[in-house]
């Protein structure tokens, strides 16, 4: 079947009026104050846009913008002179302890006239032991020191009425010698007793216990109605001249650039207080366990100074240049100690260091620095090696 495809014009004049109408409505005119107001706009952006790029100059690339980096204070430390300083930990102790103990057979102690932290001179009596029995002894050997003298009397009695009679032949010769032998016998005995009874009186003196020097009392291990004899422990120590020390311990290395005399600062732990000592013993052995030595430092006597306490010495080296860097500055990880340095590109690089003595103005750098380096002074954990800085140096 065929169907007719032709729209023919006389099937378009059926349309009614209000379609016909709408297809013949005219765009609406835009006006022309608003057309020129568009074109002024766009003319004063293209001015700006021109003064942007000829106040300008040349185009600054992205990689070379730094108003968004970081600003850091950087600082050119120079060198000065370091006065070496070693610290070195320790215990503290008496110079020349001296233990005090019984001296003679001992005995039941009655009295005790000191305690620890007193000061005793030569020959004070520290301690008082009982003696009734050796009194006795005493008086029983005086005693005998009188029976031997009288016996020494009568025999020279004797001697000198037989002297007197040998002329007239009523005693021989042999009467006298005899005689004379029994009156030297007499003698010798009265001598013998005489020394018996020092003895006794000496073995007496030495039940007190007397200080043997004169110092400072560092323990008593000795109580009233305690008994002592030869083999009892010391009862005392004491300091002689409550004279201190520190036995500071010190590598290998340390140890080597240690001489005597050298001046040291001695602070016990938990005082603020700082004694002034010198080295006056090194030791002449290494600890083979730990590879240290002791450097024995003298001390005048305090009492602030406890013997048995830790301490830490802070010993003179001698001086050297060196830069000296805040310890802010300082960084370290496994790697080892370091620093930031800002080069002449704003761009931060790291410098491995060696530091020394830590002095009061800071941290001294033996190797990695010149001192002519603008080294960052803070906040140096937040950046990273070749990151891009603003530094601000910061005035001495």
């Amino acid at each position: 079947m065929n169907y007719e495809t032709t729209i023919k014009a006389e099937a378009a004049d059926g349309v009614t009026t209000e379609f016909a109408g709408a297809r013949g409505l005219a765009a609406p005119a835009i006006p022309r104050w608003l057309i020129f107001a568009g074109l002024g706009v766009f003319a004063l952006l293209l001015a700006i846009a021109a003064w942007f790029v000829l106040a300008g100059g040349e185009p600054v690339a992205v990689d070379d913008d730094n108003s968004q980096a970081p600003a850091v204070t950087v600082v050119a430390p120079g060198t000065t002179m370091v006065s070496g300083e070693i610290e070195a930990p320790g215990t503290l102790a008496a110079r020349r302890p001296m233990p005090v103990g019984v001296v003679g057979e001992g005995g039941q102690v009655l009295r005790v006239t000191v305690d620890a932290g007193d000061w005793v001179q030569q020959g004070q009596v520290l301690a008082v032991i009982d003696r009734s029995v050796q009194v006795q002894q005493a008086a029983a050997q005086a005693a005998q020191i009188q029976v031997a003298q009288a016996d020494a009397n009568l025999a020279q009695a004797n001697l000198d009425r037989a002297l007197q009679l040998v002329a007239r032949g009523f005693v021989s010769k042999a009467d006298v010698d005899r005689l004379t032998a029994t009156r030297d016998a007499a003698v010798a005995r009265v001598k013998v007793a005489q020394a018996q009874l020092s003895e006794q009186r000496a073995r007496n003196q030495r039940l007190n216990i007397l200080a043997p020097a004169t110092g400072y009392v560092l323990s008593r291990a000795v109580e009233p109605g305690q008994t002592v004899g030869a083999g009892t422990p010391a009862l005392f120590t004491i300091a002689s001249g409550g004279e201190m020390e520190m036995l500071a311990q010190l590598s290998e290395e340390q140890l080597a650039k240690m001489t005597v005399g050298t001046v040291a600062r001695i602070t016990p732990t938990g005082s603020e207080q700082t004694f002034e000592g010198q080295v006056w013993q090194i030791a002449p052995t290494i600890d083979q366990t730990t590879r240290q030595g002791t450097a024995r430092i003298a001390l005048a006597f305090n009492p602030a100074l406890r013997p048995g306490g830790f301490a830490t010495a802070r010993i003179s080296s001698g001086s050297f240049r060196a830069t000296v860097l805040p310890e802010s500055a300082v960084l370290a990880d496994p790697k080892g100690s370091f620093v930031y340095v800002v080069g002449a590109d704003n761009k931060v690089t790291r410098r491995g260091v060696k530091t020394g003595a830590v002095t009061a103005e800071g941290v001294a750098i033996t190797e990695g620095l010149t001192g002519t380096e603008k080294v960052v002074l803070r906040a140096g954990g937040f950046l990273n090696p070749g990151e891009t800085v603003n530094p601000q140096l910061q005035k001495k």
